[in-house]
C-alpha cells in the first residue's frame, strides 16, 4: 500500500493568539503541538509531510519543526501566497486577508501524489485519529477516486474557556456526512447552552453533542480539480469581498449535495485540544504532561 502523506496547514499568524503558536513549546522539551502531529502520523504510517507554509517566515518554520523530521519522513513545503490564482484572476487592490482553507490546500497541489489527511498545525489530534486515517485509506483503494473522509469530534469537546471558536457543524447519518456548514462566535453560556452565528450571522443554539469537522479531512488528489473548480466559481462571486474565504468544509459540503462523493465520519477515541488563545497553553501543557505520564508519548519526540 501507498503510503498517505499529512498535509499541514500552517500558514496562518494566529491573530487571536498573538502571534506565530504553531511555534510556541508546549511539550517538556521545547516540543510544540505541530510537533506530536507529526509524531503520531509517522507512527501511524504515513510516509510524508507538507506543510504549508508563508515564504515570511519559511527559514524559521524549518528550522524550528521541518528539519527535526528529515530523517525520520519525507518533508516538503508549500507557500500560500495570495496571488496564487486561477488563470484569468488577478489579485484584487487591497486584499491583504488570505483566501481561506481551501486556497491553502489547493497550494500544495504539485507536492500530492497519495492519499493525504488535512490538519491544522496548532491542533492536538490524538494518535488515535491517524490510526483510524490511515486504516480508512488501507481499507478504501477499490473506492472511487473522489472519496473523502474526516475525523469529528462533539462540540463541547472543542471549545474554550477564554473566547470564542469557529467550528464546522456536522448532520452525519449512517456513518457519513450529510453537510457541514461553518459557524463562527461558537461560545458555552453561562447556562451550559451553547450558542453561535451561522454563515448569515444569525445567531443560533448548538446542540453541545454536535459532531464538528476540526480541519482534520482525509483526501485523494482527485480532490484538487474540485477545489480548483469550486474556488473559481468562489472568485467569481466574491473576490472583491476584502474579507471573503473558501473554507474546505464548504467544499466537501457541495460535493456531497451534488452527489459528488460520500464522506465517512471516523470515530476517534482520543480527544481535541487546541490553543486559539494565550490563556489556553497552560491547558495544553498540562495535558500532554498527562500523556506522556500515561506513557502515550516519550518525554522528548526528537
Amino acid at each position: 500500500m501507498t503510503q498517505p502523506t499529512l498535509l499541514v496547514l500552517a500558514a496562518g499568524m494566529g491573530s487571536r493568539y498573538g502571534g506565530l503558536k504553531q511555534l510556541d513549546p508546549m511539550g517538556p522539551n521545547g516540543e510544540t503541538v505541530l510537533d506530536y502531529s507529526v509524531f503520531d502520523a509517522i507512527r501511524a504510517g504515513f510516509g510524508k509531510v507538507v506543510f504549508v507554509i508563508r515564504k515570511d517566515f519559511a527559514e524559521a518554520f524549518k528550522q524550528t519543526v521541518g528539519d527535526k523530521f528529515r530523517d525520520r519522513i519525507e518533508v516538503a513545503y508549500a507557500y500560500q501566497d495570495l496571488s496564487d490564482l486561477p488563470e484569468g484572476f488577478s489579485l484584487p487592490d487591497g486584499r491583504e486577508k488570505p483566501w481561506g482553507t481551501a486556497h491553502a490546500v489547493r497550494a500544495a497541489r504539485a507536492e500530492i501524489e497519495t492519499p493525504f489527511a488535512v490538519i491544522n498545525a496548532d491542533d492536538f489530534y490524538g494518535s488515535d485519529a491517524y490510526l483510524q486515517l490511515a486504516r480508512h485509506f488501507e481499507s478504501s483503494t477499490g473506492e472511487p477516486e473522489l472519496r473523502t473522509c474526516m475525523v469529528g469530534y462533539p462540540l463541547i469537546n472543542t471549545l474554550s474557556e477564554h473566547g470564542t471558536v469557529n467550528r464546522g457543524i456536522c448532520r452525519v447519518q449512517n456513518g457519513a456526512l450529510q453537510s457541514v456548514e461553518e459557524h463562527c462566535g461558537i461560545a458555552a453560556l453561562p447556562d451550559g447552552s451553547i450558542e453561535g452565528l451561522d454563515l448569515a450571522g444569525h445567531k443560533v443554539g448548538i446542540p453541545a453533542d454536535s459532531i464538528v469537522s476540526m480541519n482534520f479531512w482525509g483526501f485523494t488528489p482527485a480532490i484538487f480539480a474540485s477545489i480548483e473548480a469550486q474556488f473559481v466559481e468562489f472568485l467569481e462571486k466574491r473576490a472583491q469581498e476584502p474579507k471573503s474565504e473558501c473554507y474546505i468544509p464548504s467544499i466537501v459540503d457541495n460535493l456531497i449535495r451534488s452527489e459528488q462523493t460520500e464522506c465517512k465520519v471516523l470515530t476517534s477515541s482520543g480527544t481535541w485540544f487546541g490553543v486559539t488563545y494565550p490563556e489556553d497553553k497552560p491547558f495544553v501543557q498540562a495535558a500532554i504532561r498527562q500523556r506522556i505520564q500515561d506513557g502515550d508519548y516519550p518525554e522528548r519526540l526528537a
